[in-house]
C-alpha cells in the first residue's frame, strides 16, 4: 500500500479530487486530500494573513500528524507552487512527485511571477473591486469549455475566493525538492495559450523528469480522472 498526498490548486479545495481519489482507493492505497486554509470547506478561516506559507504548513500538517513516512506527492495548478515548497522541506520522505498541469516555481518566484502581466492585473483588480484588496474570486469563465457543463455547475458551486497572498508569496527553496528520484510533469495540451508550457517545456530537457501530455482541458481530474489516477499511481 503506497500513500498519496493530494494538494489542489487555486479556488478549489479536497473535493475537485474526489474522483481520482476513489480510484486511487479502490486500488489498495492510502489518499490524503487537505484543503487549504481559507478556502473550500476551511473557507469560513479566510483572512488577509493567509499566504503560501500557510498552505504549505497546511500539508506539512497533514504528513506530521497522519505520520506519513512515506508518500507520492501531487500538486495540480497553484497547488504546484504548495507542493514545491513542502517537497523542499521533505524530501526525503517523498518517493514520488507529480505535477498536474501545475506551477514549476524556482527559488525567490511566487504565482504571479509565472503568469502575464495581463493576468496579474487581473487579479489584483478582482482582489480590489470584489474582494476588499484581500479575496480573489475565481475569474468568470476561467473554466468554460474545459469540462462539461455538468462539472462546471459543480466547480463553480464549490468553487471559493483565494487569499491574494497566496499568489504574490515568494518561495524560498532550497533546492532539495530536485533531489526527488521520480519526477513527473503533466501537460494538458487541449488549449495551447497556458502558462504550463514553459515547465513542460524545461522538464524534457531534465534527464531526472518524466513529461506526459494528455489532450485535455486544465481540469483533467474532472475529465479524465482513470487516466490521471493511472499516472499517479505510476502505471
Amino acid at each position: 500500500m503506497t500513500a498519496f498526498v493530494l494538494c489542489h490548486g487555486a479556488w478549489s479545495g479536497g473535493w475537485g479530487y474526489r474522483r481520482v481519489a476513489e480510484i486511487i482507493r479502490a486500488s489498495g492505497h492510502e489518499v490524503f486530500i487537505p484543503t487549504y486554509t481559507g478556502v473550500g470547506e476551511r473557507s469560513h478561516l479566510a483572512n488577509p494573513d493567509i499566504n503560501l506559507e500557510t498552505h504549505i504548513q497546511d500539508v506539512l500538517g497533514i504528513i506530521k500528524w497522519e505520520r506519513i513516512e512515506e508518500f507520492v506527492l501531487v500538486g495540480h495548478s497553484y497547488g504546484g507552487m504548495v507542493i514545491t515548497g513542502v517537497a523542499d522541506r521533505e524530501y526525503k520522505k517523498i518517493s514520488r512527485i507529480v505535477y498536474l498541469d501545475a506551477f514549476l516555481p524556482e527559488n525567490g518566484q511566487c504565482l504571479n511571477d509565472l503568469t502575464t502581466p495581463a493576468q496579474q492585473e487581473q487579479m489584483f483588480n478582482l482582489a480590489k473591486e470584489q474582494g476588499e484588496g484581500w479575496r480573489v474570486p475565481r475569474p468568470e469563465g476561467s473554466i468554460a469549455d474545459t469540462v462539461s457543463a455538468e462539472d462546471r455547475e459543480w466547480i463553480e458551486s464549490l468553487s471559493s475566493a483565494q487569499p491574494l497572498g497566496t499568489f504574490t508569496q515568494k518561495l524560498k527553496l532550497e533546492g532539495n525538492h530536485l533531489k526527488i528520484a521520480d519526477k513527473v510533469y503533466v501537460l494538458a495540451t487541449e488549449k495551447k495559450a497556458t502558462p504550463f508550457y514553459q515547465f513542460a517545456d524545461w522538464t524534457r530537457q531534465q534527464k531526472d523528469w518524466q513529461t506526459v501530455e494528455l489532450q485535455i482541458h486544465h481540469h483533467l481530474m474532472q475529465s479524465l480522472p482513470k487516466e490521471t489516477a493511472k499516472i499517479i499511481m505510476g502505471k
